[in-house]
């Protein structure tokens, strides 16, 4: 079962139906909505500041979430997609926004709607990203618009692709399925 720990009087709170894996770890002031997925690996760190995640997010293997003490938040939005071995540290992400896989994003940063940050980019502290923009490269630059609609369809395909894949693992011994 993953590891649920409570820091400086912060209890981890779980919505219904969030597939936590059995080695992901879940510390103080963090809040997870309702359907979400956190996969293997994963840290969502609250012990010095606030991690607010949205309904239908997952957060993919490996993948870190941290702030900076009183000057920090992490807030997610929902339907977000949060790739393999990204660190996010005191950002905000709207909305069907997907971060690709080791993507960085430091503190203040904010992630538009319907944005994507691509796979590897450094995205530098108070960074805006508009919505429906792809960023990429170190440090990450704006590469194009796409269409609202090119946009929420790709990232709400993934979204959903993973609450199915969460779905999986309802029945299995070795994971567990959080519902209130």
């Amino acid at each position: 079962m993953a590891l649920i720990q409570t820091v400086r009087g912060f209890v981890p709170q779980i919505g219904k139906n969030v597939f936590l894996a059995e080695n992901a770890t879940v510390i103080g002031d963090v809040v997870i909505g309702d359907d979400c997925s956190v996969w293997y690996n994963t840290v969502l760190r609250g012990d010095v500041n606030s991690i607010r995640i949205g309904n239908n997010v997952n957060i993919q293997d490996g993948a870190v979430l941290h702030t900076l003490y009183k000057k920090s938040q992490v807030h997610i939005g929902n339907h977000v997609s949060v790739g393999h071995n990204v660190i996010v540290h005191g950002a905000t992400i709207h909305d069907y926004a997907l971060i690709g896989m080791g993507a960085t994003l430091l503190d203040n940063v904010v992630v538009g709607e319907g944005a994507i940050v691509a796979a590897n980019a450094l995205v530098l502290t108070g960074t805006l990203i508009e919505p429906n923009t792809i960023w990429a490269g170190v440090p990450a630059k704006k590469v194009k618009e796409v269409s609202p609609e090119q946009s929420r369809e790709m990232n709400q395909r993934i979204a959903h692709d993973y609450s199915m894949y969460a779905g999986w693992f309802k029945d299995e011994n070795d994971c567990k399925i959080l519902e209130k």
